[in-house]
């Protein structure tokens, strides 16, 4: 009877040492290593459908798209292919900093298609970006305003907790405030960047853990993020409203 080889793995040093990495018209760093199965193409739209502006704030980080990256323990490996046995120990990404530069492994093989990992490198971005540069006020007004006038839903399952603790008699509050303002944005820079790449249907992104923020309200803190942050060259953010058959 055949027996099925482990998948080889490598430390993460290694692999940025052995891999040669490439740079985005827009700026932004990224390679692959081992088996992965996005086409180099729709890799390439997928990291050019990052505005300039956003990609700016990602100086000294690398994206690298691997198979998949193991916790054990206190330690990360990253697989060569996709593996069953290892599969269970697979995070979706870890940040490493290594020789100076953050070194950012998506597992794409714990995804089985393009917009799920899109997905997960655009909330990576947009978490990178907020980090750096904050929340504009203005936007922080517009989601707050949306709060007060008790729109349902929210956007991730940290913002929809950061809401509740922001409007509860918690401790605290003003904190409570700044994490939803936080969470709400990345979010929305998230999703606004999954629109240039795909048409996005609002139903998928629905989530079973929270209330999906209501479609109107969804496309106000769209349109806020596309005037701060304008589409590429060859990308265009629209929103479209499905008539009712």
């Amino acid at each position: 009877m055949s027996q099925v080889t482990a998948a080889a793995t490598r430390t993460p040093a290694e692999v940025v040492r052995q891999t040669s990495v490439s740079r985005s018209p827009n700026g932004i760093n990224y390679a692959t290593a081992g088996e992965v199965t996005l086409t180099t193409p729709d890799l390439e739209r997928m990291i050019a459908a990052v505005p300039s502006t956003v990609a700016a704030a990602l100086e000294r980080k690398a994206y690298y798209f691997v198979p998949l990256t193991v916790s054990q323990g206190d330690d990360t490996l990253i697989a060569e292919r996709y593996d069953v046995a290892l599969s269970d120990d697979a995070v979706c990404h870890r940040n490493l900093n290594l020789g100076g530069s953050q070194c950012v492994f998506i597992s794409t093989r714990l995804m089985d298609d393009k917009f799920s990992v899109a997905f997960e490198f655009y909330i990576n971005v947009g978490h990178a970006l907020v980090e750096r540069a904050g929340v504009p006020q203005d936007f922080a007004e517009l989601v707050w305003k949306q709060v007060e006038g008790n729109v349902r839903g929210e956007t991730s399952l940290d913002a929809w907790e950061a809401r509740k603790l922001a409007t509860g008699h918690q401790p605290d509050v003003e904190k409570h405030k700044n994490d939803f303002f936080t969470a709400a944005f990345s979010d929305a820079i998230s999703i606004y960047m999954l629109t240039l790449l795909l048409d996005v249907d609002y139903q998928d992104l629905r989530e079973r853990d929270y209330q999906l923020l209501a479609p109107a309200a969804l496309a106000e803190r769209l349109r806020k993020v596309a005037d701060m942050f304008p589409p590429n060259a060859g990308f265009e953010f629209a929103i479209l409203h499905r008539r009712r058959g």
